[in-house]
């Protein structure tokens, strides 16, 4: 145990100063944390950024007494004290913070210890973690190692070798959370789902086959899915047709209601039998001439004095739509609520308010066929269009059914019920998840709102007021926006996605995953989400891009400036949760760009400008150097093709002819690197290697690091190659291995 020889009274001696603090007592922590001679370092000279005096502008030095590497990085700055001074006084504080805030350091962590007392402050946070006095570490010892041993720390998202061999029985059912890989990127499938394309617009949504993919990679079924900013409702309709139950929040009426009516059970030849019942009344009534329309406007209610969001071509709803539009619109709904059926009335109203999309004026047609877009999905505003389309309401309403009965029969077919209510639908704030019990969700995935860009509940008023959905001032105050007709400033939509973000943590299970979408042009924001995470117990785990499939020339040229699609951040609570130590900008930042480029080439078996440039991206806002790239390496091409070999053809970036990585890549994954590029310059010359000519040609591009064993070799062999006779292997067909 520490100090069970030494006497703590000989702190009061005069003679115990700041160096015995130092070597006594000090040291054996970190040596009992698990750090090595050449991770403490020492008294290191910094030169601070900002403060020079006199007036031949002399340097002013800062000197912590302690600096913990590991790798290339700085995990965390400690600072002595004697045991006269009062490590709690501020201006100490502040002292060892410009420590750890310094350009050439920039820890997450920084302690200062007197002797007789030992105190932990995160960087970002104003009250200490920890403050004990030192007599009584060994009751605090479990949380002071779980905050600052080296294996506390980590570099960001590692690339490994993962395995896609078919799997038995046996290990399917064996599914293990921790040990699911993150994805790679995914092809958008949009339109392949009734259930979800041509049902009802929204502002943003997430494609289902990326989101059915993440279900079902980080959860099985029978868990519980979660998605407290619901939106469109694809994560809670992909765990319900993936067998597991959904719960669906979003703060938005309209959100809930689309949600709620999609998944509301119903009998299809009731519905049709309804919808046939409806269209024949709105033929026979409908309101088309003058008097007509007049009439209807004074019998059958529309919404009247809504007013719009500022930017809004005019100022109220109604101002939207053409009289005829709104008389029309008025007597559909009046014959839909008369339906008694609760759920078929839903139904029908989803294909109401879908129909509402496209019949008014600001829905901008391209075709006489009904082509064209929403003004509000695209623009983000209320826009009149400059030529308003006139397609009967009945073709729009009947169309939009017919969707709606398409997506209704998806659903009961891949769930194999006739019944659809394992999704659980509420109306509610991300901020406050008290419905769901502590440690009772398996899976989170959620796209929250991003910046000034849409101002949902603003956006929603047309919809939400035909629905007659209320909107209360309290959901204005609760939405996490910038901006808005409340004008919300960053700081509180900072705080209101980091009070959301503590509830995902309190409700998730242990070794579960949380998906997080990100998509904001702020690297601040980033860094918000991730430090927040961390701050309440989340691990980050990687971020992966996931694009929209399309390629911007502003993405080309820009590579570090614009990001193409999104990203999904993937983090886990696990109970000894690892924290991301920022990069040392007094580094060279070169180092971690080559490692990165090699394990993008790794991962992919070569890779291309636009996957290294997305790579890039992520390891910068990991590490926090993404301002640093841009200015050294605002056209990362030449360095590409002097460092690697191109292909023009495939536009492919590989490491050189037999040539060994620089850095330090997972030894699997280099194993499988080699094996492929091997077989495939094999398979050119028309060759089948045996498996000793392929281990004498890869084992010395492995000699500088651990050498594997011939099995490891053979694991790895099996997965991406066959035999073509007793002895000779050729790289498996496209198809039956996923080589990439």
């Amino acid at each position: 145990m520490l100090y069970e020889n030494f006497d703590f009274a000989q702190l009061e001696s005069p003679d115990f100063k700041e160096d015995s603090v130092r070597e006594v007592l000090i040291l054996p922590i970190l040596q009992q944390l698990g750090y090595a001679q050449p991770q403490i370092v020492r008294s290191k000279t910094l030169e601070h950024p900002f403060l020079k005096i006199g007036s031949k502008k002399r340097k002013v030095n800062l000197v912590p007494d302690y600096l913990l590497k590991i790798e290339d990085a700085y995990a965390w700055v400690l600072d002595a004290k004697s045991p006269t001074e009062n490590i709690s006084h501020s201006d100490h504080i502040e002292q060892v913070y410009s420590y750890a805030i310094h350009p050439e350091v920039r820890t997450k962590f920084f302690a200062l210890c007197n002797g007789r007392e030992f105190i932990l402050f995160r960087q970002d946070q104003e009250k200490p973690l920890l403050f004990f006095p030192l007599k009584d570490i060994a009751q605090h010892w479990e949380n002071l190692s779980q905050y600052l041993a080296p294996d506390s720390f980590q570099s960001g998202k590692q690339f490994a070798y993962t395995p896609h061999a078919k799997k038995s029985k046996k290990q399917k059912q064996q599914f293990d959370y921790l040990q699911q890989p993150l994805l790679g990127e995914i092809k958008v499938r949009k339109q392949a789902a009734k259930r979800h394309f041509g049902v009802h617009g929204y502002f943003t949504k997430q494609a289902w086959n990326v989101v059915q993919e993440y279900i079902l990679n980080f959860s099985k079924a029978g868990d519980v899915v979660l998605d407290p900013f619901g939106g469109s409702g694809v994560t809670a309709v992909e765990a319900l047709v993936t067998d597991r139950k959904g719960i669906h929040l979003d703060l938005n009426p309209m959100s809930v209601f689309m949600v709620d009516a999609l998944t509301a059970p119903v009998k299809i030849a009731e519905l049709k039998k309804s919808f046939e019942y409806i269209k024949e009344k709105f033929e026979k009534k409908a309101p088309k001439s003058d008097k007509d329309i007049q009439d209807a406007l004074k019998k059958y209610p529309y919404p009247k004095g809504f007013k719009l969001p500022k930017g809004s071509d005019v100022g109220t709803i109604e101002q939207l739509f053409s009289d005829k539009q709104l008389a029309q619109l008025a007597f559909l709904k009046h014959l839909i609520k008369n339906e008694k059926d609760i759920n078929i009335q839903k139904t029908l109203l989803l294909a109401f308010s879908s129909s509402v999309n496209k019949f008014n004026q600001t829905f901008h047609y391209t075709k006489s066929t009904g082509g064209g877009d929403s003004a509000v999905f695209r623009y983000y505003r209320y826009r009149i269009a400059p030529k308003p389309g006139d397609l009967e309401l009945m073709h729009i309403f009947e169309t939009k059914i017919k969707k709606v009965i398409n997506a209704k029969k998806e659903l009961s077919e891949l769930t194999l019920h006739n019944h659809i209510k394992e999704v659980e639908v509420r109306k509610g704030s991300a901020t406050n998840l008290d419905f769901v019990a502590d440690e009772s969700v398996d899976y989170i995935y959620t796209d929250p709102p991003y910046g000034k860009k849409i101002p949902y509940l603003d956006l929603s008023t047309m919809w939400n007021a035909w629905l007659d959905l209320e909107v209360s001032d309290a959901d204005y105050e609760a939405e996490a926006i910038e901006g808005g007709e409340r004008n919300k400033s960053k700081d509180e939509y900072n705080e209101l996605i980091s009070q959301s973000i503590e509830e995902m943590y309190r409700v998730l299970k242990f070794d579960r995953w949380m998906s997080f979408v990100f998509a904001h042009k702020d690297p601040e924001f980033w860094h918000l989400i991730v430090e927040t995470a961390e701050r309440c117990g989340f691990e980050y785990a990687g971020a992966v891009k996931q694009s929209n499939g399309q390629t911007s020339f502003k993405k080309r040229q820009n590579p570090f400036t614009v990001l193409a699609g999104q990203l999904i951040i993937n983090f886990k609570k696990v109970r000894k949760p690892k924290y991301i130590m920022k990069a040392a900008l007094g580094m060279d930042i070169g180092d971690i760009i080559i490692q990165t480029c090699e394990g993008v080439i790794a991962q992919n078996n070569g890779a291309t400008l636009e996957q290294i440039n997305d790579e890039l991206i992520i390891k910068g806002l990991e590490l926090g150097f993404l301002d640093l790239l841009k200015k050294e390496y605002s056209d990362l091409t030449p360095f590409l093709l002097d460092t690697f070999d191109y292909d023009e053809q495939s536009e492919v970036f590989s490491l050189r002819k037999d040539t060994k990585f620089k850095t330090h890549i997972d030894l699997d994954l280099r194993v499988r690197y080699y094996l492929i590029s091997y077989l495939r310059r094999m398979e050119r010359e028309s060759k089948a290697p045996t498996f000793d000519e392929i281990v004498l040609h890869i084992m010395p591009l492995l000699k500088n690091g651990i050498t594997p064993e011939n099995q490891t070799i053979l694991n790895v062999l099996e997965d991406i190659a066959e035999r073509t006779s007793e002895e000779a292997w050729q790289l498996k067909k496209e198809g039956q291995s996923k080589i990439f």
